[in-house]
């Protein structure tokens, strides 16, 4: 689990192809591996990748076909920079939201406008993506935990401050960029619970919230 609170913007070192999928090296810059065991997850730009091999201020990661199929990791290059955050661990501060690191698909940036100091994004999610995104909820774009402050169908705005510019790989989303998105679990999870045929008999209504203690 991720927190969306970027800790470092390392580059793509190498990738090797590796029948069908391939194993990529990342230059971590200056996020500290010594916690670092091989087995652990490291989120690249919001995708959750397991350590293979640590070098002296990198590591290996395999990217599986599947990966490459659901995210953008595919369309990145030798020297492309990379959002990067570890593991939470029990004392980690939540300082975003509840992150799987599991993309659920890929935007695209539509337009980019200055807003005052900040900068404000238009992204367009996958129509099938579109119906979890909610004006002041959360959304992880690129592995960054960031809040929508406006829907308009399948698009969705978001101002971004100097400081998450300065501390992660935005400077990267220019017009017609892809990005990587991961929508609310929470979200996710209610929708499930709604559907008829896994819902309790009668499906969810206001009487069973209420018997369960959810609204009063």
């Amino acid at each position: 689990m991720f927190t969306g609170i970027i800790e470092s913007v390392g580059k793509i070192k190498t990738i090797n192809a590796k029948s069908g999928d391939f194993e990529i090296v990342i230059d971590t810059a200056d996020l500290d591996l010594s916690d670092v065991k091989l087995g652990d997850s490291i989120a690249v730009s919001g995708v959750c990748l397991t350590v293979t091999q640590i070098q002296p201020q990198a590591f290996c990661a395999d990217v599986s076909a599947e990966t490459i199929k659901r995210t953008k990791l595919s369309q990145l290059n030798v020297g492309s920079d990379v959002n990067l955050e570890k593991a939470c661990t029990p004392n980690t501060r939540l300082g975003g939201h509840i992150v799987s690191g599991h993309v659920d698909g890929v935007g695209h940036v539509v337009n980019v406008y200055a807003n005052a100091n900040a900068t404000d994004y238009w992204i367009e999610a996958p129509d099938s993506l579109a119906h979890y995104i909610a004006e002041k909820g959360s959304i992880t774009v690129d592995g960054i935990s960031l809040t929508v402050n406006e829907v308009q169908g399948a698009q969705f705005r978001l101002t971004i401050i100097p400081h998450t510019t300065e501390k992660t790989a935005i400077h990267d989303w220019q017009s017609g960029a892809r990005v990587n998105l991961e929508v609310d679990v929470i979200a996710r999870y209610l929708e499930r619970l709604m559907q008829a045929h896994t819902a309790p008999k009668g499906g969810v209504t206001l009487e069973l919230l209420k018997n369960s203690g959810m609204i009063k």
